[in-house]
């Protein structure tokens, strides 16, 4: 299963970052959001064009040791790697894809540029840490970028093509271009020989119908008969129809062939791209509320992890039960704690809100004791996906040591995708329903 390096990057560049970026460069941080949007699949996809070229690996491999992560809005622009390396995968294309997110996004060319930096600054280093972390070498590096080419053009936003950067696919991923031209000189081969055909049927036609024609004429000689003048004038006609209907065909099979040999090589994406504006129903939108513990309240979802918790040890339903197989099965997803994409000591932005809100229902109910559990979805390596949810796993639990209440953790463990519900090649949005942390009740 190939790991979507992409899902990787977008846990540099979230709504954090978005946000110090916008206050930096005087943007929207819709803006901002949306020319990350166009910049991040553009990057990737320069990366997986030069996946083979060893200057490119050597940057990648740097990157990970180069503190690049660290200091994404303050060191990119300036980072003689990310300079070498987009003169690398753009040439004389960098100036013409500033313009073109520009436009598209509503920000400034100099934002446009900066960002450019940014991201491939966070491109580089999550790969290139990405491959620290799992040992690979060059050869690994390249084979991973090769698995993007598949998925590039499909991560554009709606409005924007490799084309509308001056990156057409056919300048990018030699094998379309090279499988047009194999279509193309196979259409051609085709006619000719259809062409051929048809000249070889007609020709010997036209013998039979002149022996005919003399034989004719050697029963009729002298008397003037209608075949001197009617008999050519058929066979021209019969010739003509013969002769364009053999090339008609051919060519309509042809054609055929081609327009299957070009949705095998994906480019059916653009046109699901903008025939599925089908305005989607909008989304339920979850508030904040105050949810009562004995008295204090603490904001989360109504119906979400802290009412449903407080909720079940008010009701006697912990003290109740008789053992840890009467709580195994209901697991509580946490609302708001994520981790940052790849990282399991890195958390999104406002997560630490509900994980003190845990606290203070474990220390009001001192008696309760829980466990902690690390899900990811299908996508990527499976053992990854475990190691990954473990670590994630064995965070929070010592986060909840940390703050106190280590004493009713009794344990964490990562699932990775073993409980995934959603197919690996749907969309991120539909596939984050499986990345999540939870926490149940246990005895």
């Amino acid at each position: 299963m190939s790991l979507n390096v992409i899902d990787l990057i977008k846990g540099q560049l979230g709504p954090a970052l978005v946000s110090q970026a916008a206050s930096q460069f005087g943007e929207s941080e819709s803006g901002i959001s949306k020319a990350i949007g166009g910049l991040l699949p553009a990057v990737v996809g320069g990366l997986a064009n030069n996946a083979d070229n060893p200057g490119v690996l050597d940057a990648i491999t740097k990157a990970s040791s180069s503190g690049i992560l660290g200091n994404l809005l303050g060191g990119s622009s300036s980072n003689p790697i990310i300079t070498s390396l987009l003169s690398s995968l753009f040439g004389d294309k960098v100036g013409g894809l500033v313009n073109s997110i520009a436009s598209f996004s509503g920000v400034s060319n100099n934002t446009a540029g900066s960002l450019l930096n940014l991201v491939t600054g966070a491109t580089v280093g999550t790969v290139g840490k990405y491959a620290t972390d799992n040992n690979l070498g060059a050869s690994g590096i390249s084979g991973l970028l090769n698995d993007q080419k598949g998925i590039i053009s499909s991560l554009l936003p709606a409005g924007l093509s490799l084309a509308s950067f001056g990156l057409g696919a056919e300048n990018w991923f030699g094998q379309a271009k090279e499988t047009v031209s194999s279509v193309t000189s196979t259409a051609k081969d085709n006619i000719a020989e259809g062409v051929a055909t048809a000249r070889e049927s007609v020709s010997e036609g036209a013998r039979e119908v002149r022996e005919q024609f003399n034989n004719n004429n050697n029963n009729n000689e002298g008397g003037g008969s209608i075949w001197k003048w009617l008999l050519p004038l058929l066979l021209l006609i019969a010739a003509g129809y013969f002769l364009w209907k053999q090339c008609e065909k051919k060519q309509t099979t042809t054609t055929t062939t081609a327009a299957s040999d070009s949705t095998a090589t994906g480019t059916t994406v653009d046109t699901a791209a903008t025939t599925g504006t089908t305005t989607p129903a909008p989304a339920t939108v979850k508030t904040d509320e105050n949810i009562d513990l004995n008295g204090v309240m603490l904001k989360g979802y109504k119906g979400g992890l802290e009412d449903q918790m407080i909720s079940f040890l008010k009701s006697g339903g912990y003290k109740n039960a008789a053992d840890d197989a009467a709580l195994k099965d209901k697991w509580y997803d946490f609302d708001h704690v994520n981790f940052k994409m790849g990282s399991s000591t890195n958390l999104e932005a406002g997560s630490q809100g509900q994980l003190d809100n845990l606290v203070a229902i474990l220390k009001a109910f001192p008696d309760a004791k829980v466990k902690i559990g690390g899900y990811t979805d299908k996508t990527g390596n499976e053992a990854s996906n475990v190691k990954l949810s473990q670590a994630r796993a064995d965070y929070i639990k010592a986060a909840l040591a940390k703050a106190g209440v280590g004493a009713q953790v009794l344990g964490a463990e990562g699932y990775g995708s073993k409980f995934a519900t959603v197919d690996a090649k749907a969309s991120d949005a539909e596939r984050a329903a499986d990345r999540k942390m939870s926490v149940r009740f246990a005895k």
